[in-house]
């Protein structure tokens, strides 16, 4: 069997209320290619879902399951069990971050969590010397002494799994600080601890990085367990093939890589369904791509799918059970609208649906198959469908109040999916299709494709291999760079398994390195298709053998620790209608946790477009306030004349600031001002307000630090080109009335720019140069 013989795919997609399945033969197009299809309630127990939903659609389409070429699975089953906090399948994790110079401090690993989460899944977290610049140069050098140190105290806590995150590892070609301390780890530990590097799992971005490898950490044994039981599953009905899973972003991997990453697989469902809406109505997509409507029994997921037949993933950072991750997901849209959503007569009169929803128990429980609920499903059966076995008595006015709230929402949240506000496309999919009327506003057609109850099995079963590299180019050659990135894409999908006989170049991003002079980033994707006939050989290599994956694998029992006190506080909502700021009578603004979520947001509304992102500097300020510490903002008015007041920024691309968030360099660069200048602070006052900078300006002025009020003003708004282009130089004779200027690395590196200059670029220039 090679990559193009044989042509029969099983697709299979474990909802939360249903399991899909689709046999596929691959050699045919569109809705001619669905063989079978088959689809069944998820049981709490997914594994025994699996096996009897691939043996129902194998006696359906008579096929021998000997002629299977491949089987992907898509489920949300690893993700739920972070959701539901089930400590028999959530493990224990110790983080170990190599940051020198006291880069991150300030935002230690789960500074961003949930509590309840974190307690769980918190065994042992610090902070070691080490890391690299983004540029691959040395921050610090990796310490035996304290890997070997924090190694001991792991083993003393029991913890069985470790991340080790490395800021700058995505770019750490010379030093590969993570694979040393890995094996210094392994020497102490032995080979019965999982050592997960974050270099494996995600991209730039440390903090988000770091979230997605202590999750995949956390589920590494349980995803290990249950892929072994899918495995097992395959084998009892005879299937003998390769076994995917398949990824977040719509992508195929291999039974080896799911087992090492299973944070690529936590959230597919919306992915497929997408995907294999492409696959059904491929004419419908237009030139700038289309809208995909997935309703199912308790949610709608909503995204873009773009002309290449993949979805618009998600440009900016995801959220997983809460937690901040920097993965490839697709920007979808989510309601609580499903076919068993629960339809509420409000005082008022009026309706709502959901998001409450009786889920996979509409078979029992809807008024259309003799329950007692009105459910949305029920709303579409009055109107005219043909679902359940009994008829459906609701008044006239409730069922119109229902189909105008479904209408309505749909509406809404089509609208937020949407890239322009021109009238769209949409390709509606799912089991719970009946409910999207023929007509939208702010839509042009409605398509509903032959087989879109399976569509999200259909995606599963299209999937191919993924591969992905980039680089940051020093100098002009740009399409030499783009070449060799390219060729390495391509090595890095045939090494997962990819065949070369067709490449699909997925995305291509060639762009300047922000604030740094002749340097291009470049990023490329590739999808390839699967050679299964390589991919099996490999998995029954490695895979557990039948004496291995015995029944006793195929069960759970679900564990949950007591709450304990605090854990609810992340949920607490503030009154906005009767909350006041702690204000004194001196006009001293002491700031809580809910000012600087409030300031948080607005610095980085005003940024928007530039300054990075205010959120590492916010967690930062979170933290101090943990601790005990405070910060204070003076109104501009309460200003003395002959008060000391320097204004402050970090300087340089914000890319640096993601990958390496905090260090000591403002601080110091402060210091060296006093020395410059032979004076002590009294204020201080934000340069920039919009993004990273308007908030981390309260960072040094409180207690922690130089414990002094930051002023309710800035000096510039947004970011200017020019140095010189700041309020307090608009009556200034020379550009040296802003000078000297002091700046730190944090790492030893002090500039001072004095107030010698002889024309107003030069300084600016300087500062440029120095960083």
């Amino acid at each position: 069997m090679s990559s193009t013989e044989g042509t029969l795919v099983v697709g299979v997609d474990v909802g939360g209320t249903n399991t899909d399945s689709v046999l596929l033969d691959v050699s045919k197009t569109s809705t001619e290619a669905v063989v079978a299809s088959h689809k069944a309630s998820t049981t709490s127990n997914v594994t025994l879902s699996v096996q009897a939903t691939l043996k129902a659609l194998l006696d359906e389409s008579t096929v021998d399951p000997i002629n299977i070429t491949a089987l992907a699975i898509g489920t949300t089953h690893f993700l739920n069990a972070i959701i539901e906090r089930d400590t028999s399948r959530v493990e224990k994790i110790a983080v170990l971050r190599l940051a020198s110079h006291n880069f991150s401090t300030g935002t230690p690993p789960f500074a961003d969590w949930p509590k309840a989460l974190k307690r769980i899944i918190n065994g042992h977290s610090a902070i070691i010397p080490g890391g690299v610049n983004i540029d691959g140069t040395l921050i610090g050098p990796i310490d035996e002494a304290a890997v070997r140190e924090q190694a001991a105290l792991i083993k003393t806590k029991g913890v069985k799994n470790v991340a080790v995150v490395g800021i700058g590892c995505s770019t750490d070609k010379d030093y590969q600080q993570e694979d040393k301390v890995a094996e210094i780890l392994r020497q102490e530990l032995g080979d019965n601890v999982n050592i997960v590097l974050s270099h494996n799992i995600a991209g730039p971005g440390l903090l988000a990085r770091e979230n997605a490898t202590i999750l995949n950490a956390s589920i590494l044994n349980f995803a290990q367990r249950t892929i072994r039981a899918f495995i097992g599953a395959m084998r009892r009905i005879g299937l003998r093939c390769p076994l995917y899973l398949t990824s977040n972003a719509g992508h195929l991997l291999p039974f080896s890589e799911a087992m090492q990453a299973p944070i690529r697989i936590f959230s597919s469902g919306a992915t497929n369904s997408i995907r294999g809406a492409a696959f059904l109505a491929r004419d419908a997509i237009g030139e700038s791509g289309s809208i995909v409507v997935d309703i199912g029994g308790t949610t709608s997921d909503v995204g873009y799918l773009l002309k290449n037949g993949y979805p618009r993933l998600s440009k900016s950072y995801t959220a997983l059970a809460g937690v901040k991750v920097n993965l490839e997901m697709p920007s979808v849209e989510s309601i609580g609208l499903g076919g068993g959503s629960i339809l509420h007569t409000n005082k008022d009169g009026s309706v709502s649906v959901g998001p409450d929803s009786v889920g996979h128990d509409l078979v029992t429980k809807a008024l259309c198959f003799g329950g007692e609920v009105a459910t949305a499903t029920d709303v579409a059966v009055a109107l005219g469908a043909s679902v359940g076995s009994k008829p459906v008595t609701m008044s006239e006015d409730v069922v119109e109040k229902g189909r105008g709230r479904i209408r309505k929402m749909l509406e809404s949240v089509i609208d937020r999916a949407k890239l322009s506000p021109e009238a769209c496309t949409v390709i509606l999919v799912g089991g719970g299709s009946i409910l999207c009327p023929p007509e939208l506003t702010g839509v042009s057609k409605v398509v509903l494709p032959k087989h879109a109850g399976v569509a999200n099995a259909i995606g599963a079963a299209i999937a191919k291999i993924y591969g992905s590299a980039e680089t940051i180019v020093h100098g002009s050659d740009i399409q030499g760079g783009i070449a060799e990135v390219k060729a390495r894409a391509i090595e890095n999908a045939v090494a997962k398994g990819g065949d070369l006989s067709s490449v699909t170049v997925l995305h291509e991003e060639v762009a300047g390195v922000p604030y740094v002079e002749n340097q291009t980033s470049i990023k490329i994707e590739v999808a390839l298709p699967a050679d299964h006939k390589r991919v099996y050989s490999e998995m029954t290599q490695t895979a557990a053998p039948d004496s291995l994956i015995n029944e006793e694998m195929f069960e759970e029992t679900k564990k949950h620790e007591a709450a304990e006190a605090g854990d609810a506080d992340e949920d607490e909502t503030i009154d906005l209608r009767t909350y006041r700021p702690q204000v004194e009578a001196n006009g001293l603004w002491t700031l809580s946790e809910t000012d600087l979520r409030f300031l948080t947001i607005g610095c980085y509304i005003l940024g928007c477009g530039g300054g990075g992102s205010p959120y590492a500097p916010y967690l930062q300020l979170k933290q101090l306030l943990a601790e005990g510490e405070s910060m204070k903002i003076i109104r501009i008015e309460d200003l003395k004349d002959e008060e000391m007041m320097p204004p402050i920024a970090s300087v340089g691309t914000p890319a640096v600031s993601i990958e390496r968030p905090g260090g000591d360099g403002v601080w110091h660069a402060m210091q060296e001002m006093e020395k410059e200048m032979k004076t002590k602070f009294e204020r201080l006052i934000a340069t920039e307000i919009g993004g990273a900078n308007g908030v981390a300006t309260l960072i040094w002025g409180s207690s922690r630090y130089y414990d002094i009020p930051t002023v309710d003003g800035d000096m510039m708004g947004r970011a200017y080109p020019q140095f010189e282009m700041v309020s307090q130089y608009i009556h200034a004779k020379s550009v040296n009335e802003l000078l000297p200027v002091t700046l730190c690395s944090g790492t030893g590196h002090n500039v001072v720019i004095p107030a010698t200059q002889t024309d107003e670029t030069s300084a600016g220039i300087a500062i440029r140069d120095a960083c």
